[in-house]
């Protein structure tokens, strides 16, 4: 069944399905907290068990898990000929864990500087979004119909599996690991066992969530385009943004920084890569005046943020990211608004 159909009957059935929602909130709400739990936790421990640093799993395995829900989407528009929503669902991904994520996290506590990654996949991050982008500008100055052919995303699958390879590499190479590290309390079967429970929870749960909230928006007779350019925005990097403030409080915080690290090449290598493998995307305008500026400008103070930060990031960083994901919010709103 439908879920916002579910949802839609629940509404329906008055007071006592209304009341039906609110307690499902409340359950869901706790049930995602517990599998971040379990998926954050499962981690440090994989960490642990394999001596590799979590900071390099975070930028692995917990961002691989943390953007298949928008490979999905941005395929399946692709094939559908949506190829806007595609484009814009993975930027927007970036632009999302980058700004509001990691900003939040910076402002909550003063997050760790990994001098080793940040000069190996830091680098990469940022330089990632720069190909992306001047692919994407030179689409447009070429003449014709703007696109990402075939090509441009099998070269990105090449490049995931070059990037796959050369953190393995990097993982041996980290000086954490020939330093002792804390002892793991479970084994690496269960560790695995954990993430995949852990990752299964906290993406049902959140789209689940996302349902519950937006039929909730609409029977308190919010715009529903309000509720677009917000709930659903929103709920698209909730797995990302519960998973860090997960992170923190149980004191792993490398875990946020590498996923935050690792979602970002992914969703351009992985999600852009793996739509534009299926089919060619045409690239809409708005991606080019205001994705591409909005992504450049908060990955490149995250990456001005790492190169000028100590042993940690000063939480002030965290202003300037999440002012920056509101601009973009805001423009995109308005911007949407206009287009209608």
């Amino acid at each position: 069944m439908d879920i916002d159909f579910l949802f839609e009957r629940l509404a329906g059935m008055g007071i006592p399905g209304v009341a039906v929602m609110l307690l499902l909130l409340a359950g869901l709400m706790w049930l995602l907290m517990r599998g971040a739990d379990w998926l954050v936790e499962g981690a440090a421990q994989l960490a642990y068990g394999l001596k590799i640093p979590k900071i390099i799993v975070g930028a692995t395995v917990v961002s691989l898990g943390t953007t298949m829900p928008e490979a999905a989407v941005s395929v399946v528009s692709a094939v559908g000929g949506d190829a806007g929503l595609a484009l814009g669902n993975a930027i927007g991904s970036v632009i999302c864990d980058t700004g509001l994520v990691f900003g939040i996290g910076c402002l909550m506590t003063a997050l760790p500087v990994d001098r080793f990654i940040m000069n190996r996949h830091g680098w990469l991050q940022f330089g990632f979004v720069l190909l992306l982008s001047v692919l994407i500008v030179a689409a447009f100055v070429s003449g014709g119909v703007p696109t990402l052919t075939r090509q441009v995303g099998i070269m990105f699958l090449i490049l995931l599996g070059g990037y796959f390879t050369i953190s393995i590499v990097w993982a041996k190479q980290h000086p954490l690991v020939s330093e002792e590290m804390e002892p793991r309390t479970i084994s690496v079967w269960r560790c695995c066992v954990m993430l995949f429970f852990g990752l299964a929870i906290v993406l049902i749960t959140s789209k689940l969530l996302v349902a519950d909230v937006k039929q909730i928006c609409v029977m308190l007779s919010i715009p529903q385009s309000i509720v677009s350019a917000t709930v659903v925005a929103f709920g698209t990097s909730l797995p990302e943004l519960v998973t860090a403030i997960t992170c923190i409080r149980q004191r792993h915080p490398e875990l946020l920084v590498g996923n935050i690290l690792g979602a970002d090449i992914l969703n351009i290598l992985f999600v852009i890569g793996a739509s534009a493998a299926a089919s060619p995307m045409i690239i809409p305008r708005e991606v080019l005046f205001l994705h591409v500026p909005a992504m450049v400008l908060i990955v490149g103070i995250f990456r001005f943020a790492s190169s000028v930060s100590g042993t940690q990031f000063n939480r002030a960083w965290g202003i300037p990211l999440l002012a920056g994901y509101v601009l973009f919010t805001v423009c995109a709103f308005v911007f949407g608004v206009q287009a209608h």
